[in-house]
């Protein structure tokens, strides 16, 4: 296993250290308040290489590993977490859109999403299914050479500002499960569209929301992978998403831990810095050696993706276990500068209601784990097979 990066993989993170340096981390707190992201901001990522660097070349993407997009997304999420979603969605919707969609939309579409010219949003959750995801009410009816779409899609992150989405639809059987569930790719700037976004207390700008659909024609071609079968195919790339969902929380925690031991090392009390208390110093040494063996999860884990090993199990420990962990650690960092840690002065506050909506979001801890179990030890971990459909891949 690589353990060091090579020196490509160095220039790309350093690339993103000094543009989220530059031009994200100032300014996090200010943008963290509104409820959408500057596109200027994500066109300039785009111009850099810094959205997509793993998608095929043959769409505009540079072909690097997964690996070099986590390190990309660490040191983004470390200025500024909301902006890391943008690279997040760009190698997940991206790469979907790459091998799921016909080639006129991927040859389309992949090239403005590496350059920060279109933001693709996934339409998934609805509102009476969170966790049991294949538990679908939007239909897809047949209509002369395409299908209409009509129905609710919640949660979905960029709902008012992503230019398309790969929406989840009912076709088949309504107490089908996963199966009777199909996908389209659509384009959200058409009639019969409305969209809203939620007042979240964190992640404000990725502005999470719904989206109505009211009778929306898609065409045939607009299919993605097979009909009726598209979850179980199109959701393995969540293996993917779910390390690098790890490494924004790292990223984010990693931030807070560093400014603290600067703080602590300051700050006096009784004469002396407080780093000198074993109270202080070792909350933080503790939270150091769990950001470096969860770095190490992620980057494994990215790696297997790389070689093309399994990755399932491993990819839910990052999804379940780095949002939790990360909230601890900045929730510590915060307690650690005291009363002026209780401000808004202050980015922890912001970064652990950022980070918060990751434990809910994408996949809950008790859904990964029920994910690492059958991995272990196959369908007898999930004694209510059919009602689990969230945990189905």
């Amino acid at each position: 296993m690589q353990f060091q990066p090579t020196d490509e993989q160095k220039a790309f993170r350093e690339t993103a250290n000094r543009f989220a340096t530059e031009k994200l981390a100032p300014t996090y707190q200010e943008r963290a308040s509104g409820h959408t992201f500057d596109r200027a901001l994500i066109r300039e990522m785009g111009a850099l290489g810094l959205i997509g660097a793993d998608l095929p070349e043959e769409f505009g993407g540079l072909g690097e590993s997964s690996v070099t997009s986590g390190m990309i997304v660490e040191e983004i999420a470390y200025a500024d977490f909301n902006a890391s979603y943008v690279q997040l969605l760009g190698s997940l919707m991206g790469g979907m859109v790459a091998k799921h969609a016909s080639r006129d939309i991927a040859s389309e579409w992949v090239p403005k999403v590496v350059s920060g010219d279109a933001v693709i949003g996934l339409g998934l959750t609805e509102p009476r299914g969170g966790s049991d995801a294949a538990n679908l009410i939007l239909k897809a009816e047949k209509s002369g050479n395409g299908w209409r779409l009509n129905g609710e899609k919640t949660s979905m992150s960029f709902a008012s500002q992503a230019d398309a989405a790969v929406v989840f639809a009912r076709t088949g059987d309504p107490n089908g499960g996963s199966r009777g569930v199909s996908a389209f790719f659509v384009d959200l700037n058409q009639d019969g569209i409305k969209r809203t976004h939620f007042d979240d207390i964190g992640t404000k700008p990725v502005g999470r929301g719904s989206v109505f659909f009211d009778d929306v024609f898609v065409l045939t071609e607009n299919m993605m992978a097979e009909q009726d079968r598209a979850f179980g195919t199109i959701m393995a790339g969540f293996d993917y998403s779910r390390a690098l969902i790890g490494l924004e929380c790292l990223g984010a925690a990693q931030a807070s831990v560093n400014e603290t031991w600067a703080y602590v090392q300051e700050r006096e009390a009784f004469g002396a810095p407080i780093v000198q208390y074993q109270g202080v110093s070792f909350p933080l040494a503790e939270a150091e050696t769990q950001l470096t063996m969860m770095r190490q999860l992620c980057y494994y884990t990215l790696d297997l993706r790389d070689r093309g090993l399994p990755h399932t199990s491993e990819a839910a420990m990052c999804k379940w276990y780095l949002p939790k962990t990360a909230c601890e650690i900045l929730h510590q960092c915060l307690i650690l500068h005291g009363h002026y840690g209780y401000t808004t002065d202050l980015p922890h506050h912001q970064r652990y209601n950022d980070v918060l909506g990751l434990q809910i979001g994408d996949g809950t801890a008790q859904i990964q784990k029920l994910v690492i179990a059958r991995e272990k030890v196959g369908r007898m971990a999930l004694q209510y097979d059919k009602k689990a459909t969230g945990a189905q891949k």
